[in-house]
């Protein structure tokens, strides 16, 4: 993981708050970084969701347009750029989510670049269940233009970021088991599906029910391709889900969650039951 360092003297949201230098080494600094004034962002594209569980790093891929004016060089071994999702304000935003390493900018043309790189998340270290919800997208660049980063003299490095480029949903990862039967039944006879919707508790780092929310019984025939929903259930204080209807025909039985913002969709296996 990359050593993240806070520089006050930084005039602007995120304070330079990636770089690359331990903030002991940093003591010496003085000066304030100038803007970029000629760097912005665009075409910043994000997965529309990351899911994440309780204990398991999660990653996910980013990529956006640089664009520069001819006082920049981005192929400079000293020149960094990255991504990283915050809440509230991007001035003074209530938490951040960043990558373990800078992003990796490749020319287009003398004045774009294309940068990729990952926000990696870690829930047992960032994150509670306040959380999840709509997260923001910004930029951010850095120009030490051969300062040492020991010890550089800031008003020589340039820097420059940019809030609002898109967004993406934090939730937290869901499970939905069924268990249908009896197995075999006879036909006409009235079939019994059992289940439990959990999801990730951030707090506690493990699973637990998803109460009160909408659950579909749904059935395909054997022979066939297709879902069809036989009903709604709701899910009780810890999560369990029942659902009875009449047996018909041979096929698979499964619940269905159509997920919330701080929660993914999510459907059980398949569990096979035989008409007799």
């Amino acid at each position: 993981m990359r050593i993240r360092a806070t520089v006050a003297a930084v005039s602007g949201a995120l304070a330079l708050s990636a770089l690359a230098v331990p903030a002991a080494q940093a003591a010496g600094e003085t000066g304030t970084p100038y803007t970029m004034s000629s760097v912005s962002f665009s075409n910043f594209q994000i997965a529309k969701a990351i899911k994440v569980g309780t204990t398991n790093e999660v990653s996910t891929t980013y990529s956006y347009t640089l664009t520069h004016g001819s006082d920049v060089d981005v192929t400079a071994p000293d020149f960094y750029s990255d991504a990283i999702l915050y809440r509230g304000s991007l001035e003074d935003p209530s938490k951040t989510l960043e990558g373990d390493d800078f992003a990796t900018c490749t020319v287009v043309t003398s004045t774009t670049a294309t940068c990729t790189g990952t926000i990696d998340v870690y829930p047992g270290d960032e994150l509670t269940n306040s959380d999840p919800g709509t997260w923001t997208a910004a930029a951010e660049a850095y120009a030490f233009n051969g300062q040492d980063q020991q010890n550089p003299d800031m008003s020589k490095v340039g820097f420059k970021d940019q809030g609002g480029l898109a967004t993406t949903l934090l939730q937290r990862y869901s499970k939905l088991t069924v268990n249908a039967g009896p197995e075999p039944v006879a036909k006409g006879k009235t079939l019994t599906a059992t289940g439990k919707l959990t999801r990730a508790n951030w707090d506690t780092h493990a699973y637990a029910g998803y109460t009160q929310q909408s659950v579909k019984l749904q059935f395909e025939k054997a022979g066939t391709t297709t879902y069809t929903t036989i009903k709604t259930v709701t899910s009780d204080s810890y999560g369990n889900v029942k659902a009875t209807t009449t047996a018909n025909y041979d096929g698979y039985w499964r619940f269905s969650f159509a997920g919330t913002s701080t929660t993914p969709a999510v459907n059980s296996s398949a569990d096979y039951v035989d008409v007799q």
